[in-house]
C-alpha cells in the first residue's frame, strides 16, 4: 500500500516541484537530505520510504499517524531524513 495525497490529514501541502531535487519523480532520496514538511510530494514519499522500511504492510492509520507526528511533534529544528527518521524511532515504541 502506498500513502496517497487523497489520504493525507493535512490539506496545507504545496503540491509544485520548484527544483529536480524535488521532483517527485526523483528516487533515491539520501538520508542528508532536507525534508521540506510543507510539500506534499516530499512527504508522501518519505512517509512511504518510512513505512517500507519499518516494514509496515497495509496501515492507513499508522501512515497518518506518521503524518502527524513529523508535521506536529518532530522538533522543526530536525530536518534530515535520517534526524526526523531517529527522532521517530527514539520516542515511540510503537506507531
Amino acid at each position: 500500500m502506498n500513502y496517497q495525497k487523497s489520504q493525507m490529514i493535512y490539506s496545507d501541502y504545496k503540491w509544485s516541484a520548484k527544483a529536480d531535487h524535488d521532483n517527485p519523480k526523483f528516487i533515491g532520496a539520501q538520508d542528508a537530505a532536507m525534508l521540506n514538511r510543507e510539500e506534499g510530494y516530499e512527504m508522501l514519499y518519505f512517509i512511504n520510504s518510512m513505512a517500507l522500511t519499518w516494514s509496515w504492510n497495509d496501515s492507513l492509520v499508522s501512515r497518518q499517524k506518521l503524518e502527524h507526528i513529523i508535521r506536529a511533534e518532530v522538533p522543526s529544528d530536525i530536518r534530515t531524513h535520517s534526524g526526523i527518521k531517529n527522532w521517530i524511532e527514539q520516542n515511540y515504541k510503537e506507531i
